[in-house]
């Protein structure tokens, strides 16, 4: 199966600066289109991210949030040293003293990761290197076969795949999931291949296992769906 591009879309009350701090963050550059910004790869299969407007305040942890990596044993404080320097702060969500990952919110809160160096999982991936996210075992088989990228871990519940150069991961880590709002503002993205008709997409992904919201045509937004688990994530027009 061709291999799709998979998408982040972030809620944010303030979305300008959210994005430019993501943008120093992973140095990439932004792009504005219509009501959204985007941080443009750097590669082929770089992890799509955007961000669009909010009126609704932050009060829940994200179902899924990012790792970002080290390649040094010094480079995890720096890491963070440096993310602080760009609004970032200390996160308290749980986590126990022998934990060696360190937990971040970003300007308005959303949660990720610095992971220390020597991590066999992320071993060979880029500085964003997973996206760690809620969700069973049936949601990760679905979005293997949405993306057309196969299955790099499958046990106990737990689902992984990567992106095409293993630059990335997207890891479903089961049960139990954390709780939940009207709309979760941490979302994820397919986009859709060249010369795809949108309805046929629509149609194999409903055939997969995902439900179909709403179509939405404008803006590039073919469709509004929700996975196995009743995660939502837009379809998007290639890009």
């Amino acid at each position: 199966m061709t291999p799709r591009r998979f998408g982040i879309c972030i809620d944010a009350n303030d979305p300008e600066r959210v994005a430019d701090f993501w943008a120093a963050v992973l140095d990439r550059k932004t792009e504005t289109s219509g009501e959204e910004i985007r941080l443009l790869p750097r590669a082929d299969d770089d992890l799509r991210i955007r961000f669009l407007r909010t009126d609704a305040p932050k009060v829940l942890a994200n179902p899924h949030h990012l790792h970002l990596t080290s390649a040094l044993a010094d480079d995890q404080q720096l890491t963070v040293e440096r993310l602080i320097g760009l609004g970032a702060t200390h996160l308290d969500v749980g986590q126990l003293p022998d934990e060696d990952h360190i937990v971040l919110g970003d300007p308005e809160g959303n949660e990720l990761c610095v992971i220390p160096a020597g991590n066999n999982w992320l071993a060979g991936t880029g500085f964003l290197g997973e996206v760690a996210a809620d969700g069973s075992r049936e949601t990760g088989v679905f979005w293997s076969a949405a993306l057309g990228w196969p299955l790099v871990w499958d046990q106990d519940g737990e689902t992984a795949v990567a992106t095409p150069s293993g630059s990335a991961k997207v890891a479903w880590g089961g049960p139990p999931p954390v709780p939940r709002g009207p709309r979760d503002r941490f979302r994820f993205d397919l986009i859709a291949l060249e010369d795809t008709d949108p309805a046929d997409e629509i149609r194999r992904l409903v055939g997969l296992g995902a439900t179909l919201v709403a179509e939405i045509g404008s803006d590039g937004r073919w469709a509004r769906m929700t996975d196995p688990d009743a995660y939502e994530f837009e379809l998007l027009a290639p890009r």
